[in-house]
């Protein structure tokens, strides 16, 4: 609990209308887009600065107050739940785009930028920031390094942390260091900014990112292959990659996601095909077309009953809206949906899907699947209702499997969703006891206290999601 000398202090420093301790105020910030976690925080503040920001962990370490950084709480694995109460660390007024350094090819940026926000922002100078999570319409940069979010691009661009250059990040104890910079080679020391980035805010609280910039590419295309064989699909994306062509985009959609994501987009997508692949590619006009020529080629090589390549930028853009709409799609269907990452080597595709669908079965549970197939990084999606705790407990053991399953092929129990709450009791399948203890003791060196996001990343002793409430 907070008290109110405590109270007073921090309200001197935001500023009371920064302050929230009301229950309303309490309860927006009780939850992110994770099912079954809802706990409320004892307090919300929005700092104006680094500094502020610096002063208030100051305090809440003395006092030993819990903190949780949050951007727009698209979270899906519980990491901005604040499950131990303290205070939600809001940066809806730390929101600026700095500097866009055209020469050095970087963006400085604010924690609270929405991703969409920059992107437009650097396209507007002909550059391109890659990492296009599908909440980039707002989702924070904040959220994104926390995290180490994925994307659409991420098979040929990666993701967030092969963006990101440098941070200002202030520390448990209130002290504020900078890593990296606008440098193309920096090996002075331990690589902190990597450290930091996906952490999490289990470590440290970013205030400042500085963002490695590209060059946009001068062309782009845009495909759909259809099956009825869903391994048929997967082994295209093997071969595809085999081929030494890497797409921007790799994309699976089962036929259940097909059904709900049309019904939800209406753009004319076919329901009637086993499965689809949605395949992008840019860089310099003959080469995009070289791509996608060969490409379409292995596809019908691997069985696919259509082919076809987007007219219009409308038609492409189209179909990756329609992509990213997947999970709104398919939470229209059910109380309670439940989205996971398991992320497998590209070679072992086929077998995942198969695996998955032996599982869901097994468990009579609907599960349709869709993800960045070209990176391995699969979603498994389940439609269910949390009032029905026979059939979660079912939900539960068929993801355990699922889990089990990646790590058996090679693969990690997250891609990109972090791990939160709902994935601890899972990351010693994939880090091993000693792994963990690696991992608790840099917590440890950077936080003694546990103040920072605590209960994050490592597990207690039950490998059940829990309904946290307060």
């Amino acid at each position: 609990m907070i008290s109110e000398q405590l109270k007073a202090k921090l309200q001197a420093i935001s500023g009371a209308e920064n302050y929230d301790d009301s229950r309303a105020g309490r309860l927006v910030y009780s939850y992110d887009a994770t099912p079954q976690f809802q706990s409320l925080p004892d307090a919300v503040i929005a700092p104006r600065t680094t500094q502020e920001t610096a002063e208030i962990v100051k305090l809440c370490n003395e006092n030993g107050i819990p903190l949780v950084p949050r951007g727009s709480g698209t979270n899906l694995c519980a990491g901005t739940c604040p499950t131990e109460g303290g205070i939600v660390l809001l940066f809806k007024h730390m929101n600026r785009i700095l500097e866009i350094d055209e020469e050095n090819l970087t963006a400085t940026v604010e924690p609270g930028v929405i991703t969409l926000d920059l992107i437009h922002a650097v396209e507007e100078k002909g550059l391109f920031y890659p990492p296009d999570p599908s909440s980039m319409k707002i989702s924070t940069i904040g959220g994104n390094i926390n995290e180490n979010s994925g994307g659409l691009r991420g098979l040929k661009y990666g993701v967030t942390r092969d963006y990101v250059m440098g941070l200002e990040v202030v520390l448990a104890n209130g002290d504020i260091i900078k890593t990296g910079g606008k440098l193309a080679k920096d090996v002075a020391g331990y690589d902190l900014t990597r450290l930091f980035v996906g952490s999490e805010g289990t470590l440290g609280i970013v205030t400042k990112a500085i963002l490695k910039l590209i060059p946009m590419p001068e062309d782009k295309m845009t495909m759909l292959a259809l099956y009825q064989d869903l391994e048929a699909a997967a082994k295209s994306v093997s071969k595809i990659i085999a081929g030494k062509i890497i797409p921007t985009t790799l994309e699976f959609l089962d036929q259940p996601t097909l059904r709900v994501v049309e019904d939800f987009a209406k753009i004319g997508l076919p329901t009637d095909v086993k499965a689809v692949l949605l395949i992008e590619q840019d860089g310099p006009t003959d080469v995009v077309k070289r791509d996608m020529l060969k490409m379409a080629a292995i596809c019908e090589e691997e069985h696919a009953v259509s082919v076809r390549v987007a007219e219009s930028e409308e038609e492409a853009d189209g179909l990756r809206t329609a992509r990213r709409s997947a999970l709104s799609a398919l939470a229209r269907l059910k109380p309670t949906t439940i989205l996971e990452d398991a992320t497998v080597p590209r070679s072992e595709i086929a077998k995942m899907v198969v695996a998955t669908n032996e599982i869901a079965e097994k468990y009579s549970l609907n599960i349709c699947t869709f993800g960045h197939a070209g990176d391995g990084n699969l979603h498994p999606t389940c439609l269910t209702d949390v009032r029905d705790h026979e059939e979660i407990e079912r939900v539960e053991k068929a993801f355990e499997e699922i889990f089990i399953k990646a790590i058996e092929l090679g693969g990690t129990i997250t891609g990109e969703h972090g791990v939160g709450v709902m994935k601890a009791p899972y990351l010693e399948l994939k880090a091993g006891k000693e792994g963990i203890a690696a991992m608790k003791a840099i917590k440890t060196s950077f936080d003694p206290n546990n103040i920072m996001n605590p209960g994050k990343m490592f597990a207690k002793d039950s490998r059940k999601r829990v309904v946290v409430s307060k």
